[in-house]
């Protein structure tokens, strides 16, 4: 049995580095602004079209940028949740991630 919780604690180890190298983009307003995050969630870039920027609408633009970043970091979570599954055969383990 320890040796299953020690695999599952290195699987787990390398999968936290997969993650961490892997980059998810999302974008808003038709591609002005973009987000990248990376497979753990955290966001790693903002793009903005210099198009995108109206100083009479700055509040459209910050919509853009909270959609891009919403819709990568949804998109990162769903990546993780699907290689923990991988990882866990399914099981939900409490703390592992």
């Amino acid at each position: 049995m320890m040796k299953q919780v020690q695999k599952v604690a290195e699987q787990t180890q390398q999968l936290e580095e997969e993650l961490a190298g892997q980059r998810v983009e999302a974008s808003s307003g038709g591609g002005v602004v973009k987000a990248v995050c990376n497979g753990r969630g955290e966001l790693l870039e903002i793009k903005i079209d210099p198009q995108a920027v109206d100083p009479d609408d700055v509040e459209m633009l910050e919509d853009l940028v909270v959609s891009a970043v919403r819709e990568a970091y949804e998109k990162s979570n769903q990546i993780r949740e699907e290689r923990v599954k991988d990882l866990t055969g399914g099981l939900n383990i409490p703390g592992l991630f």
